[in-house]
């Protein structure tokens, strides 16, 4: 089986959960593909959709929280990109859904350039700043929670 995005350790950011994220979404984006390349049916690539939407808002707000929590400087940046992806992929699933579209080989190229390009670029930078600076930051409990 012929993959449309061969994981390779080079995508790994240094943060486990998320790099663990990143594999899984990758994994779901072969799937999707394999299902339009192996022409399944609109429902088995439906279904493929769907859960690589699901695991991938899960990821955004796990990664969200983290960003937060250690107060990373580019949050702002980085939940814009988030969110642009998040409603374009909304709006194909409504498109499906009332037949109006099929999935292509080209969205499935636009998917995974996105998810390589925001993998290597934007969380990789949040990585390396993560583990020069924010690590610490992400496990400190709020001034007020003093019983920690």
């Amino acid at each position: 089986m012929a993959e449309l995005f061969r994981w390779s350790r080079e995508f790994n950011v240094g943060i486990a959960p998320i790099d663990e994220q990143h594999v899984e979404l990758v994994g779901l984006l072969n799937r999707l593909h394999a299902a339009v390349r192996e022409q399944r049916g609109v429902e088995a690539v439906r279904d493929a959709l769907d859960e690589l939407v699901a695991c991938t808002l899960n990821h955004f707000a796990d990664e969200e929280r983290l960003m937060s929590q250690a107060r990373y400087p580019a949050y702002a940046e980085h939940r814009i990109h988030h969110e642009a992806l998040t409603a374009q992929v909304r709006a194909l699933q409504r498109r499906l859904e009332s037949g109006e579209t099929t999935i292509s080989f080209e969205l499935l190229d636009f998917l995974r350039v996105w998810l390589m390009r925001h993998i290597g670029e934007s969380d990789r930078r949040f990585g390396e700043w993560y583990h020069r600076e924010g690590a610490g930051r992400a496990g400190e409990s709020p001034w007020w929670c003093f019983w920690k």
